[in-house]
């Protein structure tokens, strides 16, 4: 164990005191152009509102990673601010999407509350008031904010346009995943599209690049690792890493608690590419198959629980545990292999957090 390392706890107290100056930085410059009061209000409040409430593993993961990447000395306080700043980034790059993601999948809540377009408008005295799809503007808002703030505290750092570049593509990425999220939806009772294949790759893209691989990357310039060989020995890993995290996350979706996970799931009436179907038609009999077709994906809670009746004779729950454990053993074979290029603790710090997570 590395003695250098702080506690963690008063690491997440000074990343979250954090968020209120970058508030404060990005009203003053709405200010100095004179916007108009109640809009600042309700940038301040829909910025509150969606980028808080969250557990924050990736935003401080940037602060761990790069702890580890520097591991035997102690970091300065500049390099842990920046990396808070990068962090805090990251998790307006989530809201940004989950903002988004929430009108398309028509959400009910999110991180226990109403979601941000079902919510009442800052600005109205009237519960009937929605936010509606004012929300679409809200999540570019969010995204430029991002770029508001690398730019104030990295423009004169040597990896600037590497951080600009990185969440560009990451942005990109993401939103191939939601595109293969929502269009492998055929019509209902067609099965041709749920495959673990196809599932691998919409977790790959919607989910791994921008929860695993950014945080770990963002360090990774902070610490001006400039060969490509450690990007690609921490790809290999973090990639697969998104994937086990998106399966734990379906799974949730039919299993978890709202009170737990913090919002309602609505895969199996949103006709969802999930892990939990892909296995389904993997493991169901031909009758089990059939009556899937008939009663998966529609929004009727008679359908939903005869759905899950059908999981449970399958006994999913079972086939899921095999899964976590096995892709847990090859994920720990991976990074005892890549030592070389990466200091194991970046890796084993991101999958102690998410191992048997909210089960």
């Amino acid at each position: 164990m590395n003695f250098l390392k702080r506690d963690e706890k008063v690491e997440l107290e000074e990343f979250k005191s954090l968020f209120p100056i970058l508030i404060n930085e990005i009203i003053s410059e709405l200010e100095i152009i004179n916007f108009p009061k109640e809009s600042i209000q309700w940038i301040e409040i829909m910025l509150k509102t969606n980028t808080l409430g969250g557990k924050m593993n990736r935003g401080i993961s940037v602060l761990h990673s790069l702890e580890s990447l520097n591991e035997g000395r102690f970091l300065s306080s500049n390099e842990i601010f920046q990396a808070q700043i990068l962090g805090w980034c990251i998790e307006l790059f989530q809201a940004f999407f989950l903002v988004s993601d929430d009108i398309m999948d028509q959400s009910i809540t999110r991180r226990g509350q109403p979601c941000w377009y079902r919510q009442q408008k800052p600005n109205s005295n009237f519960p009937e008031n929605k936010i509606g799809l004012i929300a679409i503007n809200d999540s570019f808002l969010i995204e430029s904010c991002i770029y508001i703030i690398i730019e104030k505290y990295f423009k004169n750092e040597s990896y600037y346009t590497n951080i600009v570049e990185l969440f560009h593509k990451t942005s990109y990425q993401t939103q191939l995943g939601q595109l293969l999220d929502l269009t492998n939806q055929p019509i209902r009772g067609d099965f041709s599209l749920f495959n673990l294949k196809i599932h691998n790759r919409i977790a790959q893209y919607k989910t791994s690049y921008y929860s695993f691989y950014l945080p770990v990357a963002l360090a990774m310039l902070m610490s001006k690792v400039n060969y490509e060989q450690a990007y690609s020995a921490a790809k290999d890993i973090l990639l697969p890493m998104g994937e086990y995290f998106q399966v734990q996350d379906d799974f949730l979706d039919c299993y978890g608690s709202p009170d737990v996970i913090g919002k309602i799931g609505r895969d199996i009436e949103e006709n969802k590419c999930s892990w939990l179907i892909c296995q389904a038609i993997l493991n169901g009999t031909p009758q089990q198959i059939e009556l899937l077709k008939k009663h998966y994906g529609i929004d009727n809670p008679s359908d939903v629980e005869l759905v899950k009746k059908i999981y449970d004779e399958i006994n999913l729950k079972k086939i899921f545990r095999d899964y976590e454990d096995t892709s847990y053993n090859l994920l720990m074979e991976k990074i005892k292999s890549t030592c070389i290029y990466v200091p194991q603790g970046v890796f084993l710090k991101l999958l102690s957090k998410i191992y048997k997570r909210n089960l």
